[in-house]
C-alpha cells in the first residue's frame, strides 16, 4: 500500500449461527502479543477478533477500510462505535462469519505497515432491531497502523451495546424490556 492510501472493500460473510463474525491473521501460529481486550461488541483474544453482528444467522454485509492512517470515525451513520488494538504477525488478515465447518474466509487488502500493531474501529447500526432496512453497511471496520492502546468507546447508543458490556446484570437478563 502506498503512502496516503485508503482502500475500502465491501463483502458479505455467511454466518451459520451465534451472531458473530471473526477477523484473524493469515498466520495463525499465535497472538503475537495482542493483548486480550473487550469493548462490548468487539473482542480480541489470542490474536482472534470476534465481532458481534446485528443478527443471529444469515449473510452479514461489511464495509472494511484499510488505511495508512486513522480514517476518522463515521459518527453520523452509526449507532455504536468502538476501538481495540490488534497485532498482525503477517500483515494479512481475513474475515469470516461463524461457521461449523470453518469455511468462507474473505481476505482483506494487505495491511499497510505489514506485520505490526494496528487499531481496529468497529461501527455498527441496527443492533437493537437485527439490522437496518437496507442492511448494506450495518457493519463497518476501519484498520490502520497505531501503537497498542486501551479500548475506546467512541459512541454507544443501543441497548444491545449496554447488554454486551454486562449481560448478567442487564435488564434483559431480568426479563425486562
Amino acid at each position: 500500500m502506498s503512502t496516503d492510501e485508503i482502500r475500502t472493500v465491501r463483502l458479505t460473510v455467511e454466518v451459520e449461527d451465534c451472531g458473530v463474525a471473526g477477523l484473524a491473521d493469515e498466520d495463525l501460529t499465535g497472538s503475537a502479543g495482542t493483548p486480550a481486550q473487550s469493548a462490548g461488541i468487539i473482542k480480541v483474544e489470542d490474536g482472534f477478533v470476534t465481532l458481534d453482528i446485528t443478527h443471529q444467522w444469515g449473510p452479514a454485509d461489511f464495509a472494511v477500510t484499510v488505511a495508512d492512517r486513522d480514517p476518522g470515525a463515521d459518527l453520523a451513520a452509526y449507532e455504536d462505535i468502538v476501538e481495540i488494538s490488534y497485532v498482525s504477525t503477517s500483515g494479512r488478515v481475513a474475515i469470516a462469519g461463524f461457521s461449523h465447518y470453518g469455511d468462507g474466509l474473505c481476505p482483506l487488502p494487505p495491511l499497510p505497515a505489514g506485520a505490526g500493531t494496528y487499531r481496529i474501529r468497529y461501527h455498527v447500526k441496527g443492533m437493537d432491531s437485527e439490522g437496518t432496512q437496507d442492511a448494506v453497511a450495518d457493519h463497518y471496520l476501519q484498520i490502520w497502523p497505531a501503537p497498542l492502546g486501551d479500548p475506546v468507546f467512541v459512541k454507544t447508543t443501543t441497548e444491545y451495546f449496554r447488554y454486551s458490556l454486562d449481560p448478567k446484570n442487564h435488564k434483559w437478563s431480568r426479563g425486562e424490556r
